[in-house]
């Protein structure tokens, strides 16, 4: 990828992507606060197809259109949706999309400037399933993102290439738990030793633990008794396309209603 002082060639050659894509939301809880944190925006289809058929079409000649495509639409939905300047926005992003991290965040941040969306809600996500071409640029990627403001979280810990060794290098703001780990835990002593020791490094190194795909009451319980606060899964709330879905009454925690839009 071409470089100058204006940033990349892939900043300036934008173009429309050859498919539609839109996001569904699904809340994050804070169950210790009794409130939802914040909503990860996932990619989906115009009328709904899963994310799998989205990513089916990105290949190496649109995959920097469409990272910035997803963060731009993201933003744009959070800003009419979200129902304070509280809420969290998390973001997916690619690594191997981004050329130079303070040239490839300028259209996050315009986008947010735009809808009136402060960029300090915002946390950017990246998995450890997809391979690190590069780890000192992911590194790079991050110390700008939190130069920003932004947050910065490895997703599905647990899975994927090298879990350990990314949290050694980068050390973000939150790990989330990879739903195959949390899967069965109430019934599984290794489970629940495993992440009660992820749970205790991630303490002393000031990273927040979040368990997503949480399906079931028994393994919220027994996440619970890890430590953890923040959750996010199906026994809460199943994704929403374009809108703020509805939180299930848990126990304490009080069925939710989407939140209204901000006023403009």
């Amino acid at each position: 990828m071409t470089m100058s002082k204006t940033g990349c060639q892939g900043c300036r050659d934008g173009g429309p992507l050859p498919f539609g894509f839109t996001m569904a939301f699904q809340p994050i809880l804070d169950v210790s606060r009794n409130r939802v944190w914040g909503y990860e925006a996932l990619v989906r289809g115009e009328a709904g197809e899963g994310a799998g058929w989205v990513l089916g079409q990105v290949d190496e000649s649109n995959r920097y259109r469409f990272d910035q495509a997803c963060r731009v639409r993201a933003i744009e939905l959070a800003g009419a949706l979200f129902p304070d300047t509280e809420t969290r926005l998390s973001i997916n992003f690619m690594p191997n999309a981004v050329y130079e991290p303070a040239a490839c965040i300028r259209a996050t941040l315009e986008a947010a400037r735009r809808v009136g969306f402060s960029h300090q809600q915002i946390m950017f996500e990246f998995t450890e399933n997809e391979r690190m071409i590069d780890v000192s640029h992911v590194q790079r990627i991050i110390a700008e993102y939190r130069r920003q403001g932004f947050l910065t979280a490895l997703d599905d810990f647990g899975a994927g290439y090298a879990g350990l060794n990314l949290l050694a290098s980068f050390q973000p703001d939150l790990i989330k738990l990879d739903m195959e780990l949390v899967r069965g835990v109430a019934y599984s002593a290794a489970r629940q030793t495993i992440i009660a020791c992820v749970t205790t490094m991630a303490r002393e190194l000031n990273v927040t633990v979040l368990a997503e795909g949480v399906e079931t009451e028994a393994e919220l319980m027994a996440l619970r008794a890890a430590g953890i606060d923040l959750f996010q899964g199906y026994l809460f709330a199943k994704p929403a396309l374009a809108a703020l879905p509805a939180v299930s009454s848990l126990g304490g925690w009080p069925a939710a209603e989407a939140a209204p839009p901000r006023a403009a």
